[in-house]
C-alpha cells in the first residue's frame, strides 16, 4: 500500500489521504496557529491507517459476542471507535467497532486544531465530520435528504450536490460531531434509510448512533433486495449477514413505518445522550428528534429551504449527506 499523500487546495482547505482514509481539513484563524495545526495533524495523519490494520481482527469483532468484552485494543483511535460503539452492543445486537473508523479518525485529528488562535475547524473524512469551535464561533452544514436525487440535481460547476436543508451549529450547542449512515452510501446498512444524519458530542459518538439508527429504519417487503455483504465486499465486518442493495418505491404505509422504527431508535440515542439531533429521509419523507425541548443554539430547517451548495465546498463522498459551508458569509435558515 503507497503511503500517505496529501495536498493544499487554493482556497487554503486540505486533503490527505491514505489508502481508504480520505479527509478534507479546514480551519479558521491565526495564520500560523493555523499552520501548525495542520503540521501536527498530518504527523499523526501518517501512522493512523498502519495502527488500525495491526488491530483490524480486534476491530471486526462482534462486540456482543461472548468475546466481545473482553476487546481492547491499544492505539487511541481503535480504543475510541469500541468505546462509542460497545454501548450499542446489547440485547445481541451485532455490532463491530468498525461502524465508528470514520468519525473515530476525524475526532483524532481535530484534537490538534484545539490550541489557541483558532477560531474554527473541521476535519470531514467521507461525511463523517468532526468540529472545533471556539467560543461564539459557528459553521452552517448543508445536509442531503436524499444523496441520488441530489447528486441528479447538481450543479456541474459547483460538482456539489444540492442541499436539502442547512443546519447553523455555533459552540454553544454543543455539537462537535455530524455523521450520516444509510444505504445509498459508502457503509453497508441493514436498514432502508436514504440518510440518517446524527449530530452528537463528537464525531466517534455520531457515527456509532447514525450506524444503529439507519440499520433500524427498516420494514419487510420482498421486494427489498438484499445481499450477503461479504458477497459485496469480500473484507467486510459484516460476514455474511444480509444488508440492502436496493429499494424500490414504497407505499407510503411501509416508509412511515420503516420511518417510525428509526424515529424510535433515534429518540431512544438522544435519550441515552448518544445524539443531540437526528434528521431521517426516506423517499422524500422526514422524521427528526432532538435530545431537549429547548434547544435554541441549534436551529434547523431539515427538510425545507434547498439551494445550490456553494462553488468551494468539496463534493461529498458518494452517498454521503452532509458536508461543512465554510462561507464567512454563511448565514443559517430561520427556525
Amino acid at each position: 500500500m503507497s503511503g500517505a499523500v496529501r495536498r493544499r487546495f487554493a482556497d487554503g482547505r486540505w486533503h490527505f489521504q491514505h489508502g481508504p482514509i480520505d479527509c478534507i481539513l479546514a480551519a479558521d484563524g491565526d495564520a500560523a496557529a493555523v499552520a501548525a495545526s495542520v503540521e501536527s495533524a498530518w504527523a499523526r495523519f501518517e501512522s493512523v491507517l498502519a495502527e488500525l490494520v495491526g488491530e483490524l481482527p480486534l476491530l471486526r469483532t462482534d462486540l456482543s459476542s461472548p468475546v466481545g468484552p473482553a476487546v481492547a485494543p491499544r492505539g487511541p483511535v481503535a480504543r475510541r471507535m469500541v468505546g462509542a460503539c460497545r454501548a450499542h452492543a446489547t440485547d445481541g445486537r451485532f455490532v463491530t467497532a468498525m461502524a465508528a473508523v470514520a468519525g473515530s479518525v476525524a475526532e483524532e485529528l481535530i484534537a490538534h486544531f484545539d490550541r489557541p488562535g483558532i477560531e474554527r475547524a473541521y476535519v470531514n473524512n467521507g461525511g463523517d465530520i468532526a468540529l472545533h469551535l471556539a467560543a461564539g464561533a459557528a459553521f452552517e452544514i448543508g445536509i442531503v435528504a436524499d444523496p441520488g436525487a441530489a447528486l441528479a440535481a447538481a450543479c456541474p460547476a459547483a460538482h456539489a450536490p444540492v442541499p436539502s436543508g442547512r443546519f447553523r451549529i455555533g459552540a454553544a450547542s454543543g455539537v462537535r460531531g455530524i455523521a450520516t449512515s444509510g444505504w445509498r452510501g459508502r457503509s453497508l446498512s441493514f436498514g432502508i434509510a436514504d440518510s440518517a444524519t446524527v449530530l452528537a458530542i463528537s464525531a466517534s459518538t455520531a457515527d456509532a448512533a447514525a450506524t444503529v439508527i439507519a440499520n433500524a429504519v427498516d420494514v419487510d417487503d420482498p421486494r427489498i433486495r438484499r445481499a450477503p455483504a461479504d458477497s459485496l465486499r469480500d473484507d467486510s465486518d459484516l460476514g455474511a449477514r444480509l444488508v440492502t442493495c436496493d429499494v424500490p418505491l414504497l407505499p407510503a404505509v411501509l416508509v412511515d413505518a420503516a420511518l417510525d422504527a428509526g424515529l424510535a431508535a433515534a429518540e431512544g440515542e438522544c435519550a441515552a445522550g448518544r445524539a443531540i439531533a437526528v434528521a431521517l429521509s426516506l423517499q422524500g419523507r422526514v422524521r427528526t428528534a432532538v435530545a431537549r425541548a429547548a434547544f435554541d443554539t441549534l436551529r434547523a430547517s431539515p427538510c425545507s429551504g434547498a439551494r445550490a451548495a456553494p462553488n468551494r465546498l468539496p463534493p461529498p463522498s458518494s452517498g454521503r449527506a452532509s458536508w461543512l459551508d465554510t462561507r464567512s458569509d454563511a448565514n443559517a435558515l430561520p427556525a
